[in-house]
């Protein structure tokens, strides 16, 4: 099958494209015939050589796709799937190629209303935010959010789940034209921060008090002002480390506020923890996706063997929402 392969780390020209053998599906797992597959920053750092795949999983990139069911393996019979069934899948690895194999628990049906070929923009984005937002940090109605990196794949979903949970979202993004975006999905409010403070433009949009719930991409260069800005009982979440991996953090800050700090990854969990976060995010986030309350934002779409076009668009970082790989039709 044809797949994109990493064969020394490095900048987008390390994705080449070649033939390697195909998966099989082992027990507990189906083979999934790949119509497209998202693309992540996680997949940039895996090909940087920064963020290798846990043990046992493909060393090929890629966390999310959509396609068609084209085999079950063993103990998959009675899993409520079959051959042909068109779903989308959160990944371990292995997405950017023709085939790749599941486990059973973490395959999802493409909601109603959205093609094939854009399902593949939302098993990693809806598991994490979800997981994050409400698993972790329990956001709940009436309570404020921040998201930095309000425009991205994460961002954009984050902006629509903690709306449809009735959270008052605020947002980071970097120009005019990405914080418009965020408003139309529901932003109230928006901070550009190459031109403004968070903390202040936060504490005055919400007469002091600052966010309940922070999702945080940037890590180390973010810890002190997003501690700053937590509310008290507020609840910190670091999932990138866009902006480093060591910050310093005032402990007296957090007693006074009884605020906590948590640091989570979604491709390192267990199966049967990605299996809970993928259950519940079928039962909550897909009928608001049916409903038409929460949609995938495309950016653009590159055909497989350009892979590398599409890393070196991530990385310009002028994206809003999500870029895709074309496997198949």
């Amino acid at each position: 099958m044809r797949a994109i392969t990493i064969p020394e780390p490095g900048e987008p020209d390390a994705l080449v494209p070649a033939d390697v053998p195909a998966p099989t599906a082992g027990p507990g797992e189906v083979l999934v015939e790949v119509v497209a597959a998202g693309v992540n920053r996680a997949d940039v750092q895996q090909r940087k050589g920064a963020y290798p795949p846990p043990p046992g999983a493909s060393e090929l990139p890629g966390l999310e796709v959509s396609g068609r069911i084209s085999a079950l393996g063993e103990g998959t019979q009675d899993a409520g799937w079959a051959v042909g069934d068109e779903i989308c899948a959160l990944l371990a690895g292995g997405g950017y190629a023709e085939t790749v194999a599941v486990p059973v628990g973490q395959l999802l049906p493409v909601p109603d209303g959205i093609p094939l070929g854009d399902a593949a923009a939302l098993p990693e984005v809806a598991c994490t935010v979800w997981s994050n937002l409400v698993m972790e940090a329990g956001l709940r109605d009436g309570e404020t959010v921040l998201l930095h990196g309000g425009s991205s794949g994460i961002g954009t979903m984050a902006i629509q789940v903690a709306t449809a949970l009735g959270a008052r979202v605020a947002v980071t993004a970097g120009s005019a034209q990405k914080l418009a975006a965020c408003r139309e999905l529901g932003a109230e409010i928006l901070v550009n921060y190459r031109e403004q403070d968070f903390v202040e433009e936060l504490r005055d949009a919400t007469g002091g008090a600052g966010a309940d719930v922070i999702l945080d991409v940037v890590g180390a260069a973010y810890l002190t002002d997003n501690v700053r800005a937590l509310a008290h009982d507020g609840r910190l979440v670091v999932i990138g480390l866009l902006g480093g991996r060591k910050g310093e953090l005032d402990l007296g800050a957090l007693l006074v506020k009884r605020a906590k700090v948590m640091a989570t990854s979604l491709r390192s969990r267990s199966l049967a923890s990605k299996a809970e976060i993928v259950a519940q995010v079928r039962e909550h986030v897909w009928p608001w996706i049916a409903a038409g309350q929460v949609r995938p934002l495309i950016q653009s779409r590159h055909p497989l063997e350009d892979a590398a076009a599409a890393h070196r668009e991530m990385e310009a970082s002028e994206h809003i929402g999500k870029i895709l790989l074309s496997v198949a039709e």
